[in-house]
Formats: C-alpha cells, sequence, structure tokens
C-alpha cells in the first residue's frame, strides 16, 4: 500500500517527512496541501490532522503528524536511517527535539516573515532577533560536525535530516552556508546521498508555483 504524505514544497518540516520517505525505500506519494489558500484550517483537513499542520503522513489505517514522529515511524518500518543500537536512536531522538526547538522552528518562521508576508509588514526587530537566536543553533550544529561526517553514527540519520529540514531553501532567512564550513560539508554530503532530492523537486508547490 503506498503512503500518502500530505504536504507542500514551502515547507520544510514537510520536507524532512518527504526526504525520510524518498530515502527509505518505501513507496509513498505527495498529496499537495493548498497552505497559502488556507486549506489546512478547513473541516476536511481538520479531519484528518486536528492541529492544522503539515506534514501528515496517512499509511493504511495509521494517520501520524508532527515531523520527528513521522520520520522515527518511517525509519522503523523501511530499516533504514536509525540507529545501530538504543543509544544511537536515543541519540537521535535528542537531535530532532534539539532541531524542532532550536533550529527548525525558528528558521520557518524567520524565513516565513521575510519572504511571504507582504514587504511592508515584515517586523524588522523580530526578524534581527530570530536572525540572533539561528546563529547561536548553527554554531552549535557546525562545531557539533567539525569531527564527524555525520550527527550519529558512521552514515545518514533522520537526525540529518532533520536538521537540514530548512536549510536547502533558496529563500533567505539569515543562513549562507560557506559561513559554516562544517555544516557546508555536511550538507554536500547530504545532497550526495542517492535518492537525494531538493524539496522543490520532491515535494508539490513552490514560490514559482503561485508567481
Amino acid at each position: 500500500m503506498t503512503i500518502k504524505l500530505y504536504c507542500f514544497g514551502e515547507s520544510g518540516n514537510a520536507y524532512k517527512a518527504a526526504l525520510t520517505l524518498e530515502l527509505s525505500g518505501l513507496e509513498w506519494e505527495p498529496v499537495f496541501v493548498d497552505f497559502f489558500n488556507g486549506e489546512n484550517r478547513t473541516p476536511e483537513f481538520r479531519a484528518i490532522n486536528s492541529m492544522g499542520e503539515v506534514p501528515v503522513m496517512v499509511d493504511g489505517d495509521l494517520t501520524l503528524s508532527q515531523s520527528g514522529a513521522i520520520q522515527d515511524y518511517i525509519s522503523t518500518k523501511g530499516g533504514k536511517l536509525g540507529g545501530r543500537s538504543a543509544n544511537e536512536r536515543r541519540e537521535i531522538m535528542r537531535w530532532i527535539l534539539w532541531d524542532n526547538h532550536k533550529l527548525s522552528s525558528q528558521a520557518g518562521m524567520t524565513r516565513f516573515l521575510m519572504n511571504f508576508l507582504p514587504e511592508d509588514k515584515r517586523p524588522a526587530e523580530v526578524i534581527a532577533f530570530m536572525q540572533g537566536r539561528l546563529k547561536a543553533a548553527y554554531k552549535v550544529l557546525n562545531d557539533e560536525l567539525a569531527d564527524k561526517d555525520w550527527l550519529v553514527g558512521d552514515r545518514l540519520t533522520i537526525a540529518d535530516i532533520a536538521c537540514c529540514g530548512y536549510l536547502f531553501y533558496p529563500e533567505p532567512f539569515g543562513f549562507d552556508r560557506k559561513e559554516w564550513p562544517h555544516i557546508d560539508a555536511w550538507l554536500t554530503r547530504i545532497e550526495q546521498t542517492p535518492g537525494w532530492k531538493h524539496p522543490y523537486d520532491l515535494m508539490p508547490g513552490s514560490p514559482a508555483d503561485r508567481a
């Protein structure tokens, strides 16, 4: 049975789930959610996910939301991208939780404020504050990758996919990979992974589609 992922291309959180599915070897298909026209707030979508968010994964009778939970399910079902031991799986979860709190949530908000709001409504002080917090997160990630290829163990895991979720997007939000050499090398390794795809190639929906 084909797994369905409700998503849209501009969502970094959806990208984490989509890339995990793409690299898992499981059969899946994206289902476009027209976020910018409010589809996620409709009763029909809320019947799928009462939180009104993407991504949402439907696998037979199972419906899951929240990218970290979806990634954990996919890695367990597909037997790939998880840790080699219980200790590694806990370390993976540690990085997924860190990313959700310190990196992706702030990158997603900053990117939205800078790119998807009308220019005259962009709150400059809030953006500057968020960019300062993001720089602290980039430093943690860059330092962690100074002497190793992957965040956990000796191979790509869902920890890496979680933490890179927003870092491939072209819209500016205060991240230039050239300023963070260890992150840059790590992103290159991810890009070179067989099956890797850019978010706008993996999921429907992009700024170009709305132009």
